[in-house]
């Protein structure tokens, strides 16, 4: 069970933006790897070493076009959102970067390339994410304090996080509200936040089911707030809404996520913020555990 705190202001809901920016660091036998990315908005997973060109220029689309639409519409509302990025996306698109570091945003750790690593052995995956880091440092100014791994991860991510300087954690769907973790590292065990994402609620959705439109997702997007909204009276909570840039920076779809954000404007009570913001104020107002 959470343990009692409020946000800023007795707000009801802590509204959490997070926009992923994978593109630029995707699979690719350019790259080296084995075969070409296999998420692709048609469904056209390639299991032989080719390149296949016209899903790389979807992924470009985000870069080019996507990308600046999305900063633009969250620089017209003064919303401060979460850029969970892959380190060498950054590094290929710099004027993503500066669009991070010129709107306020945080940037979170979704790794150095957008790539699994769940078979990762120890060493390397601790290469991974020291990369990561000092990647993301470089390229934005300040190093990342939370982490989204590529859905899948090891059993040693979480301590290694923990090693390496990381305060809070995203790879988690178990709650709506944050909480505290244990986490045994070399040097004893040490608290983190858990700042629980969500994946219904995720733009992904209109890659992964084909008949999904944009009225579908906003329905569902605003049915999710005003729940939480709703709840919020009695308990604090949090929601996640992950965005893409070759997704919803699609002119089509952009429109829907424009409405949403007045939606959420509408409604008093609520406080925009990045998942560090969060979990700094949930960590102020909650202590942290002792660990075993």
């Amino acid at each position: 069970m959470n343990a009692a705190f409020s946000w800023p202001g007795k707000a009801r809901l802590a509204m959490s933006f997070v926009i992923n920016i994978e593109e630029g660091s995707e699979m690719s036998v350019a790259r080296g790897d084995k075969g070409p990315e296999p998420v692709d908005e048609l469904g056209v997973s390639l299991k032989i070493p080719i390149r296949n060109y016209v899903n790389e220029s979807n992924y470009d689309y985000g870069i080019r076009a996507g990308g600046p639409r999305i900063f633009k519409l969250f620089e017209k509302y003064g919303i401060k959102t979460t850029v969970t990025a892959a380190a060498m996306s950054l590094e290929n698109a710099p004027h993503l970067a500066e669009l991070i570091v010129k709107g306020g945003h945080e940037t979170c750790s979704h790794g150095w390339r957008w790539v699994h690593q769940f078979s990762f052995k120890e060493d390397r995956e601790r290469e991974f994410i020291r990369k990561a880091v000092t990647s993301i440092a470089e390229t934005t100014g300040e190093r990342p304090l939370g982490w989204l791994s590529r859905y899948l991860h090891t059993d040693n991510t979480r301590r290694l996080l923990a090693e390496e300087g990381f305060f809070y954690l995203m790879d988690d769907l178990s709650d709506d509200a944050p909480r505290w973790t244990v986490v045994d590292t070399q040097d004893g065990p040490k608290p983190m936040v858990i700042v629980p994402y969500a994946l219904d609620t995720n733009d992904m959705k209109f890659w992964t089911a084909p008949a999904y439109t944009p009225e579908h997702w906003l329905d569902y997007a605003i049915a999710t707030f005003d729940q939480l909204y709703e709840e919020g009276g009695s308990a604090p909570r949090m929601m996640s809404l992950g965005l893409h840039l070759r997704i919803i920076g699609r002119p089509g779809r952009i429109g829907v996520l424009e409405r949403f954000i007045q939606h959420v404007n509408s409604h008093a009570g609520v406080w925009c913020a990045s998942r560090l913001d969060i979990a700094r104020h949930f960590a102020s107002q909650v202590a942290a555990p002792a660990g075993e």
